[in-house]
Parts: structure tokens; C-alpha cells; sequence
């Protein structure tokens, strides 16, 4: 029986894993999140002491809590040696080996593809390797993207990602397991895995970078990035130079004409609850960024970084939530919040209030074909903000493109006249229908799933026309 127990502190929203790994009495925390509340809860009811902390790379897609993690807990701070950051840690590199204890050991092994100084740790028992811990090179059916320090690096470093996981694969044995930190929805995935777990001998199986040649896998990889979020830009910098403890005390209560003050100020008011909540009445000039989706990664990728954001929840513990989910990203603070409802929010005047206008896909095509259902006004516009990428691969006839992060910019660029908009699932269109709302465009949801247009009748030009 293994004596190396892995324990997953999921964070979906952001689409990562870190991991607590343990034999019963002391623990190494890989990738931590910023909160390590989370962590240190898990670790408590374990009854483990953390003795070392690890990353296996400068995150750019959150604030990390390795610092903040290590500094609390005492343990050893394992970072590249190669790495520039203006703290004091453990410094590692290729071919070291740890002893976290006499029941666990880890192996460091250089992992260049996704950043420069990439490190992979191999977590081995009494029997040998158990694991590794990958971070962002190999993932479950893909690897980490290699675009993130810039488009320059990106072919030589996608070159390194090939090595990289090649070398992984020939030190390991198949039954290994793959522990990696990105890859459950993030950006800083090359492309998506369904899989939940996975071993060496799986990704030989299903992985590309561990079934092609090296130059068709880099062409392959590079061709299929698409935008990635543009906080990503501050995470790096925000890394190197270690972040505090997370301060996730609750912010100033703002009421309703302070809320008014910041709409008509132009500010990003933000309504957690579900886009059919906000369809059906919400404060007028607010925008819609659901807790039930990515709320952080979409609203961190649009809203100017540093602007003031407001939260507007159902309750108090779901601003506390969306808190918690922004401070990961580096949003420490929101300016104000405002736990609560619509009417509340508006003080009771009706003229404050709006609502916006759902359809489906046969709506749509309902339309086109001369019906109005449901006493819907016709499109005059109909805006696809789904990512390029999806666009390629088809859309509907007649539609406008423009990606819903590129879209606070273009706004200008929207003709007037009904615009019905649409995403891939119905989460994004309603951050982009709000969004028109507040810059005083009559709009049409449309909360339907893509795969439904075809469904529906809609003409949808093929990938490549």
C-alpha cells in the first residue's frame, strides 16, 4: 500500500489545480492559490504540518500563495534558481533531490516549454516514483501554451515544450501519475481535456506532443492559440515580487445613490447572480458577470486594470465569494459592495430598473424567416463575441464578430438597430448584452447553447469560408 497520499484543491473558476501531497504526518504543497486558507483548512483536518512549499513555474494566470504559504507555515520555499524575484527561497534546479521526509522524496526536473525556468517534481515513496507534478508542460491530453512571454519566444519555447515532455515520459514509468496545474478550462492550456486524471502511459496514448514529430507538434500548437486574458500582462511581475497575505475582510456597503454615483461615473457595477436573474430585472447600467461561470476571468479580462469595481450579490456570502475569486487574479479590493436585490439597489424607483430581452436560436431563425416570435423585435445585428478561434471553426451567416474581451473598445463599432448576441453557451452574450445596454444599444439575448443554431435552421459558414 502507497504511503504518498495526493489530496486536489480544485479552482475551477480559474480552471487550475494545487495539490497537497503527504504520508500521513508532513505535506508539500504544490502551486498554491493566493488563498491558503483553503490549504491550511486541508491541512489541519489531515493533521499534516507543511514542511515545503513548490512551484513549478512564475504563474501568469493568478497570484500565487506560495510565499505568503511558506511564510506562515515555516516551510522550505522551492523555486527555480534561475528565477529573478526579489524575496528569499529555496533555490532548486535540475536534478536536485528533496527529502520532504523518510517516507518521501522529490526529484527536480527542468521542464522548459511553458516559461524558461519550467520545473516538473517527480514525488516518490518507498517504492519508487509515484508521480510528478507537472504545472503547466505536460497536461492531461495537451501541454501548458508557450505564447505567454510573448509571441517571440513562443516557437522556441514551444520546441522546449516538446523536449521537455518527451523527457518526462522516457524518465517515467507508465504507471506514473500526472499531476499537472493547469488544464481544467485555463487559459494557459495550449487546448482542453475532459480527462479528470491521468499517467504517463494514458498521454502516450492521447497526447500530441508524445505522438507527433517535433515540428508538426509545434506548428499544431502554435496555430491553435488563440487571445488569452490581459491581466495575464500584471501576474508575472506581481510573482516575482511575492505577494502578501490575501486580505479578504468585507468591503464597504455602498447604498443606492452611491450606486448611482458610480453608474453615471462611468464605473463597472458588476451583478454576481445568474444571467437569467439580470435578464429578468437588474439596476440599469450594471453588467452582467455571473458567480455561476468564470466570472473572474471574464470581468479581470475586460475592465481596465485598477478601475473600481463594484460587487452587487443576492447575499453577503456571494460577494464574499466573488471577492475571494478576484483576489486570486490580483484585484485586492473591490471599491464597494452591495449584497441584496434590484429593488433595494434602486431604492424603490421603477425607472431604475431594466430588464433584457432572451431568445434561442429558433428564435433567431424564426425570425430571419419573417415570424416574430414572442413579440421579439427582428435583428438587425446579430454579434458573435465568442473567442477567434471559434469563430473559425463556424458561425452563423450574417453575423458581425467581435470577441467579448475586444468588445468594451469596439463599442463604437456595433451598428445601430437591434442587436441580438450570441457566445457558445449563453454566459458571455449576457456580459456582452449588458454591456450594449449600458452604452444604450437595444439588444437580444440569446441564452442558448451554439450547437443548437445549426438545430435551429441557421445557415453556418464552414471553417476556412
Amino acid at each position: 500500500m502507497t504511503t504518498i497520499h495526493v489530496e486536489v484543491v480544485e479552482t475551477s473558476s480559474l480552471g487550475d489545480r494545487s495539490y497537497l501531497v503527504h504520508d500521513g504526518q508532513v505535506a508539500l504543497v504544490v502551486d498554491p492559490q493566493r488563498d491558503i486558507d483553503r490549504v491550511l483548512a486541508l491541512a489541519g483536518r489531515l493533521g499534516v504540518r507543511i514542511t515545503h512549499v513548490a512551484e513549478t513555474h512564475l504563474h501568469n494566470d493568478y497570484v500565487s500563495g506560495g510565499l505568503a504559504l511558506a511564510r506562515v507555515t515555516g516551510a522550505a520555499y522551492l523555486m527555480a534558481e534561475a528565477e529573478d524575484v526579489s524575496f528569499e527561497r529555496t533555490p532548486v534546479a535540475d536534478g536536485q533531490e528533496i527529502i520532504v521526509s523518510g517516507r518521501m522524496r522529490v526529484s527536480v526536473v527542468a521542464t522548459p516549454g511553458h516559461t524558461f525556468h519550467h520545473l516538473s517534481y517527480v514525488v516518490s515513496g518507498p517504492g519508487g516514483p509515484e508521480g510528478v507534478f507537472t504545472g503547466g508542460s505536460l497536461l492531461f491530453g495537451t501541454t501548458g501554451r508557450t505564447d505567454l512571454l510573448g509571441a517571440r519566444h513562443a516557437h522556441r519555447l514551444a520546441h522546449q515544450q516538446y523536449a521537455s515532455a518527451r523527457r518526462l515520459a522516457d524518465l517515467l514509468p507508465d504507471g506514473a501519475h500526472i499531476w499537472p496545474t493547469h488544464g481544467f478550462g485555463s487559459f494557459c492550456s495550449a487546448t482542453q481535456s475532459d480527462a479528470p486524471a491521468s499517467t504517463i502511459g494514458r498521454e502516450k496514448d492521447v497526447n500530441p506532443v508524445l505522438r507527433l514529430e517535433a515540428d508538426d507538434f509545434v506548428a499544431q500548437t502554435l496555430a491553435g492559440l488563440d487571445a488569452y486574458p490581459a491581466y495575464y500582462a500584471h501576474m508575472g511581475a506581481r510573482n516575482s515580487a511575492g505577494a502578501d497575505l490575501i486580505d479578504l475582510t468585507p468591503a464597504q456597503i455602498a447604498d443606492a445613490d452611491q450606486l448611482r454615483e458610480r453608474i453615471d461615473a462611468g464605473e463597472w457595477v458588476v451583478d454576481l447572480r445568474s444571467r437569467k436573474a439580470f435578464a429578468h430585472r437588474h439596476l440599469a447600467g450594471t453588467l452582467s458577470f455571473g458567480l455561476d461561470g468564470p466570472m473572474s476571468t471574464w470581468l479581470g479580462w475586460m475592465a481596465p486594470w485598477g478601475a473600481p469595481i463594484t460587487l452587487l450579490g443576492e447575499s453577503a456570502e456571494q460577494v464574499a465569494a466573488a471577492q475571494r475569486e478576484l483576489a486570486r487574479i490580483g484585484i485586492d479590493r473591490p471599491a464597494a459592495a452591495a449584497p441584496g436585490t434590484p429593488d433595494a439597489w434602486a431604492a424603490g424607483e421603477e425607472a431604475r430598473l431594466g430588464k433584457l430581452m432572451v431568445a434561442t436560436f429558433a428564435d433567431l431563425a424564426a425570425s430571419r424567416a419573417g415570424r416574430t416570435p414572442h413579440g421579439l423585435p427582428g435583428p438587425d445585428v446579430l454579434l458573435d463575441v465568442r473567442m477567434t478561434n471559434e469563430w473559425r471553426s463556424g458561425h452563423i451567416d450574417g453575423a458581425t464578430h467581435i470577441p467579448l474581451p475586444d468588445l468594451p473598445a469596439r463599442l463604437a463599432e456595433v451598428p445601430d438597430g437591434t442587436v441580438w448576441v450570441h457566445c457558445g453557451s449563453g454566459y458571455r452574450a449576457a456580459a456582452a448584452s449588458s454591456l450594449l445596454a449600458r452604452s444604450g444599444h437595444h439588444v437580444v439575448h440569446i441564452d442558448d447553447a451554439y450547437a443548437r443554431a445549426a438545430e435551429a435552421g441557421l445557415a453556418i459558414i464552414a471553417p476556412g469560408n
